[in-house]
Order: C-alpha cells, then sequence, then structure tokens
C-alpha cells in the first residue's frame, strides 16, 4: 500500500499506484481530499501535457499539490492518474 500525507493527513492511498520516473501516479478513486484545477500547466516532452491541482487540507489551500495526464502521449500507464508534489507531500 503507497500512502501520500501531508501533515499527517492522508491524501491518497492504493495499492494499484504506477511508478513512473521517481512518482506513484494513484488512480483517482484513492484521492482521499478534493482537488480543485489549477492555472498550472506543464509539458512533458515524454508523457505530453499535465494539468495541475490545488488541494484544501485542514484549512489551507495548497497549490499545485498534484498534477495529472489526461492524455499521455507515451505509452506509460499513467492517463487520469495523480502524482504529487514531493517537496508538499510525502509518498511511503
Amino acid at each position: 500500500m503507497v500512502r501520500a500525507t501531508v501533515n499527517d493527513v492522508v491524501v491518497a492511498e492504493s495499492s494499484d499506484t504506477a511508478f513512473v520516473e521517481g512518482n506513484h501516479y494513484f488512480p483517482p478513486e484513492s484521492i482521499k481530499v478534493v482537488l480543485s484545477i489549477s492555472d498550472t500547466t506543464y509539458t512533458c516532452p515524454y508523457k505530453g501535457h499535465a494539468s495541475y491541482y490545488n488541494a484544501d487540507i485542514a484549512g489551507k489551500t495548497v497549490k499545485d499539490i498534484a498534477w495529472v495526464y489526461p492524455d499521455p502521449t507515451s505509452k506509460v500507464e499513467i492517463k487520469g492518474r495523480y502524482a504529487f508534489d514531493k517537496a508538499q507531500v510525502q509518498v511511503a
């Protein structure tokens, strides 16, 4: 079981993550907090366009906590899965 936490608050938990380039990508049903779309975007030359998300955790907005590739260009199995910013989230 892989768990993503912020200050002991579980934000995602799953035994079905995809591990790609050092990040665990969690399926949408494993997300335990409400995510809201951010204005931040990123385009990876390997995976394509990513959308970022904010989360409200314990009354505080955590900006750009997660990202998702809605339609990755590579064959990696991360479509629609969420990865978390390691500077803000502990994943183990």
